[in-house]
């Protein structure tokens, strides 16, 4: 009877992991990682998107943005992270494209080492200038005439070495022939108080985080980055209608991506979770009138978002190279 009562004991012991390890996804809190600071634009989604999310898959989904190196501190823990549905990241084409070609060496690759998961929406850049520190700067053609007059003498800032609002500027510059000061920050808190203290001139924000301060009226909106002209920004003329310049696009996206080898299920519930919440008319409308980011037109499969990263980082390679960014 001793013995029996043992065996059964240890079986009862060693089927103790293995019915864990069945337990239905999610069974704990999930972390949406982010590499950037409280107020960049990827924080601002991230918070919106945590609370339906959590409703949706019936666990907490906790924002943390781990900050530094363009990103990449972020990007470094969620491809180091177990894939079992509990770490995810919301990356974008800085993170996950520009960086490639950015930085000389990385501790990862962009491709390998994760899994793509949902595609979230493109997200355009505005050139914004402070009214009270530059009244003279109101139009495309006054910035024009202001850094043709004085070379190296009109300023914008960044948030960081090669971020898309570094190489938005890059791009303009190039295509308007200027010869611009680059400043860069350590993320969108710095760029954004220093355009509004005056220390620098310019400021090519992507408008998820540009659009309160220009809702307020704390900054001046001359012209976005785009083909077209946004919902969010009717009065707002793109780049080509302000500047006289060829059309120009400097939108990136911003999407959720996890370890490599994220199981299958899981990165399927994941996207149609997500899917289903971008696409619903309330999110849809904030996305668009509130953050001017434009989402996927259908619900978009992981295999189409990882097209789209895989051009994206031959795309921003070029741009990089025009550029002459690095970072070591």
């Amino acid at each position: 009877m001793m013995r029996r009562t043992l065996i059964a004991a240890a079986i009862a012991a060693t089927a103790l992991p293995a019915l864990a390890q069945e337990a239905p996804w999610p069974n704990r809190p999930i972390t949406l990682m982010g590499g950037f600071p409280n107020g960049a634009g990827t924080d601002i989604y991230a918070r919106r998107l945590a609370e339906p999310l959590s409703r949706a898959l019936g666990q907490p989904v906790v924002v943390d943005n781990r900050t530094g190196a363009g990103g990449n501190i972020g990007s470094d823990l969620v491809a180091k992270a177990r894939p079992d549905g509990y770490t995810f990241y919301l990356g974008t084409a800085g993170t996950h494209a520009i960086n490639a070609a950015l930085y000389r060496s990385l501790p990862f690759d962009v491709i390998r080492d994760f899994t793509p998961v949902v595609l979230l929406g493109d997200v355009p850049n505005v050139l914004i200038v402070s009214p009270e520190k530059r009244p003279n700067l109101t139009s495309c053609q006054a910035v024009l005439a202001a850094a043709r007059a004085r070379p190296q003498a009109i300023s914008y800032g960044s948030t960081g070495n090669g971020a898309s609002t570094h190489l938005a500027g890059a791009q303009f510059a190039t295509a308007a022939g200027l010869d611009l000061l680059h400043v860069p920050y350590r993320g969108q808190p710095g760029a954004m108080a220093s355009l509004l203290a005056g220390d620098t001139d310019l400021f090519f924000n992507q408008t998820g985080a540009a659009m309160g301060p220009i809702r307020q009226g704390q900054v001046r909106a001359l012209f976005v980055l785009t083909r077209e002209r946004l919902a969010a920004l009717p009065d707002v003329p793109t780049v080509g209608e302000a500047c006289g310049l060829p059309p120009m696009d400097t939108s990136t996206w911003y999407g959720i991506l996890g370890p490599a080898n994220l199981p299958a299920p899981i990165v399927a519930r994941m996207n149609a979770e997500v899917n289903r919440i971008i696409a619903a008319p309330e999110f849809r409308e904030w996305l668009v009138q509130n953050q001017a980011i434009t989402p996927p037109a259908a619900p978009n499969s992981p295999e189409q978002f990882r097209d789209t990263q895989r051009a994206d980082v031959a795309r921003w390679a070029e741009v990089v190279r025009r550029s002459g960014a690095t970072v070591d």
